[in-house]
């Protein structure tokens, strides 16, 4: 079994360069269990990183300073290095709005992170707005923490103070999205197969529930204008909802063992789902077809082989902001940086024990959690977009595969926009 195509010369594949680590504290009575990094993220503007760094903390550091600090110290530094020096500017009132370093202690494991902003014109779904307990300001920015009880805790992030506590999952909640229009609506995705949607602008208040997985789910993504949820759980489960509707659009078939992460394009054009099967899918999420598979096993394996434990589980896959790439962590100790219009990776970078990894806000970072609690970043992928493919990803930002099928242009034209070329 090979990682890579036979075609393919794996010492010609690009590896990528390591920007910096961030390495979680140690004791000599630590236990194993319980330090894992099951996700990190970054907030929407850029201005911080945050992580699971095991037993219960998150960390929350500001995303410049953590380059800077690679930049002047190398790319090692120890998680808790520079929490002396910050903590003085956490009480400090007048800092409310300068990136500060936090560590935060959910009171659990955490299993799950997002960052959510707010947009003020962006009107809650309840009536009784006077009656609210938080007014969200336009430069508010909130972090979300699933944890192993059941348990969302939503935090502010300048401050580091808890806001809201929400209690209705009866499981772990394994992952967490905000919708990206502003509104601070929050999806979790739990162990209890269920989906919640809650609305923070109204206090937190649980607006639905999503229903139709048979087991875990085990994550949940939102497009780019809000209107699509994706999620994703055992027994090969791709379901896509209308968030206007909160009902299914439609089911997604094709993987052989539990899907395990997915997320949205850029311009929602496509939708990339990663799963136990050794394969990362390609959709068109509109007619749900897939359009391109990336192996991380050869020859690929039969349906009953991928189905079980074949020590090339992909554990998480992230869409990079240009449009053209896509990373994916497996469990053969490799990072993988795809190209959308290629069948092998263009570069790859070593990984022991990676169970989740996202591009930066601007995509020119790599960053992957371990089982150790520890963050590693690489340099990803540089390449200028060409102008077709920015009037691609323009063009399908409004329009969904349905319209553009219809457009009066040659077929290749219409072939190029559906992503088939």
């Amino acid at each position: 079994m090979a990682s890579f195509p036979e075609r393919v010369n794996e010492k010609l594949i690009a590896r990528s360069r390591t920007v910096g680590e961030l390495l979680a504290p140690t004791s000599p009575f630590d236990k194993k269990c319980g330090r894992e990094n099951w996700t990190v993220a970054f907030a929407p503007d850029g201005s911080y990183f945050a992580w699971s760094q095991g037993h219960r903390i998150v960390k929350l550091v500001p995303w410049a300073q953590c380059l800077n600090n690679f930049l002047l110290h190398g790319t090692k530094n120890v998680a808790n290095s520079i929490s002396l020096r910050l903590s003085r500017q956490n009480s400090d009132s007048s800092q409310k709005n300068k990136p500060c370093e936090h560590i935060i202690d959910c009171g659990d494991i955490v299993w799950s992170l997002a960052f959510g902003s707010s947009v003020p014109e962006k009107q809650s779904r309840c009536v009784n707005i006077e009656w609210h307990r938080f007014k969200f300001g336009q430069d508010q920015l909130l972090l979300a923490t699933g944890l192993n009880n059941g348990r969302i805790k939503i935090w502010d992030v300048y401050t580091g103070k808890l806001l809201l506590n929400l209690m209705d999952h009866t499981e772990v909640v394994r992952d967490l999205t905000f919708a990206p229009d502003g509104s601070l609506i929050l999806v979790s995705a739990s162990r209890d197969k269920t989906l919640r949607v809650w609305d923070l602008k109204d206090d937190g208040n649980m607006m639905k529930v999503l229903r139709g997985h048979q087991n875990w789910v085990y994550g949940c993504a939102f497009s780019p204008d809000s209107s699509i949820l994706c999620s994703v759980g055992a027994n090969k489960a791709v379901f896509l909802w209308d968030m206007d509707k909160y009902s299914m659009i439609r089911k997604l078939e094709g993987h052989h063992n539990d899907v395990v992460a997915c997320e949205f394009s850029p311009d929602g054009a496509l939708l990339a789902t990663a799963s136990y099967d050794t394969r990362v899918y390609v959709w068109d999420p509109h007619i749900g077809v897939i359009l391109m598979e990336f192996g991380h096993l050869f020859p690929p394996p039969t349906p009953i082989f991928a189905g079980g434990a074949n020590d090339r589980w992909v554990r998480s896959v992230s869409f990079s902001h240009d449009g053209l790439h896509i990373a994916s962590l497996a469990d053969d100790k490799m990072v993988r940086f795809w190209r959308i219009d290629e069948d092998y990776p263009v570069q790859v970078a070593p990984l022991n024990n990676g169970l989740c990894c996202t591009f930066s806000t601007d995509g020119s970072v790599l960053a992957a959690g371990t089982q150790d609690g520890s963050v590693y970043f690489w340099a990803t992928p540089k390449q200028v977009s060409s102008l077709q493919h920015l009037c691609r990803m323009a063009i399908r930002r409004v329009m969904p595969t349905s319209l553009v099928k219809n457009l009066p242009i040659p077929s290749k034209m219409v072939e190029f926009l559906c992503y088939q070329i």
